[in-house]
């Protein structure tokens, strides 16, 4: 199996959230309070967005 790899950007904001973006996915982003529910929910993301852009299967996986 084949994975591709994304480049994701974190961030902290004012509220103390943690952001992330994949600068190579336009529109992928997400926050959390904690990074581990961030990668959790980036991870969840990145997918949806792949998913959305129509790529392949073998394109656009993400390991768990």
């Amino acid at each position: 199996m084949t994975y591709r790899e994304f480049t994701i950007v974190i961030e902290r904001d004012a509220e103390g959230y943690y952001v992330a973006s994949v600068p190579e996915l336009r529109g992928c982003h997400t926050q959390a309070r904690s990074l581990d529910t961030l990668m959790e929910h980036i991870k969840e993301a990145i997918e949806l967005c792949c998913e959305d852009r129509l790529y392949s299967f073998h394109h656009c996986l993400v390991p768990l």
